[in-house]
């Protein structure tokens, strides 16, 4: 199961869960190993995962576990290496991961916790393996629609006029007319390191812009990754976005009738610039077992209000009162 030690007064277990392909994940478990499961799952794509998460969830009560997804955080090999291979990272490689996880875990069926790319895995997951989900939180929804990638990186420059030209100005000429994702993807796979490097940098600094505006917006908080960690983040980023997650569009919304009787909290920032309210508001429509909470001061980063949200959220599954409110 991975060594244990002890931090901060509770046990933390962790180890390298090899998932095939010359992949090896990355997770951690704490708490009470016999407590109820939650899992948290990261966003990104490709940022690794939280080092404070697990805090909001009381140890004593649940066994909290965490992971990197392919390529990030502590899980080898590394997407900022490029000579990985990126044809084994993709939402089928990490939908089969999670599952192995809970398997080598022994867990029957766990919480799921998470937001933006996040409720993606989070949501394909769920109506995959419906019998192993006890419920499902989720943060500044995203289901990775063509809609929500197209209004990311480039409908969204209605909004930031400046901040995306220069987004757009960083690439090549000849390439600023084309589809920008792509395009960044494929600097990000660029044989000179200067290249791939900047690639980094500028698509990090349009990142940092979508989120400027808000109250826990930090200032380069996108760029200020160290550069091992932003190269992968980037290319993780460009390989799943310019795909769509390889999902069909508006695949996790027309099969959310797979989600019945799985108990949902969505809890969604009305000033959230980068995944807009609406996909939140939709997936609750179509999802009568789930709960929609907007947090009206909140953007993408979140706010204090919204951190409450959070808490109320947990602790309605810690007393088991489900039902939709």
């Amino acid at each position: 199961m991975g060594p244990e030690f002890s931090v901060d007064g509770s046990t933390r277990r962790v180890g390298l869960l090899d998932v095939g392909d010359g992949n090896q994940l990355y997770w951690e478990a704490r708490g009470d190993p016999g407590g109820r499961t939650v899992l948290l799952v990261h966003g990104g794509p490709g940022s690794g995962r939280s080092r404070t998460a697990h805090k909001a969830f009381d140890p004593n009560v649940f066994q909290i576990v965490s992971f990197d997804q392919r390529g990030c955080g502590e899980s080898v090999p590394s997407a900022a290496n490029p000579a990985t291979d990126m044809q084994y990272n993709t939402t089928e490689h990490l939908l089969n991961d999670i599952e192995a996880l809970r398997r080598h875990l022994g867990v029957d069926r766990w919480l799921l916790y998470g937001g933006s790319w996040a409720a993606t895995l989070i949501l394909a997951y769920a109506q995959r393996h419906p019998q192993c989900v006890e419920g499902v939180i989720l943060i500044s929804v995203s289901m990775t629609q063509r809609s929500e990638i197209d209004w990311l990186y480039r409908d969204l420059r209605r909004l930031l006029p400046q901040e995306w030209d220069q987004f757009r100005a960083a690439v090549p000429a000849a390439l600023r007319d084309g589809n920008l994702v792509e395009t960044y993807r494929q600097l990000m796979e660029h044989p000179d390191p200067a290249v791939r490097a900047q690639a980094a940098r500028d698509w990090c600094t349009w990142e940092d812009a979508t989120i400027a505006h808000e109250r826990r917006g930090q200032p380069g908080q996108y760029g200020a990754k160290p550069e091992e960690a932003k190269l992968a983040f980037v290319r993780i980023c460009t390989h799943f976005y310019s795909q769509y997650g390889w999902l069909d569009d508006g695949q996790l919304l027309s099969d959310s009738h797979r989600l019945a009787g799985i108990p949902g909290i969505i809890i969604h920032g009305r000033l959230d610039l980068s995944c807009p309210l609406v996909t939140a508001w939709k997936l609750a429509r179509a999802w009568p077992d789930a709960d929609l909470v907007v947090i009206d001061d909140s953007g993408h980063t979140g706010s204090p209000a919204m951190a409450t949200a959070v808490r109320h959220a947990i602790a309605r599954f810690t007393d088991g009162d489900l039902s939709p409110h």
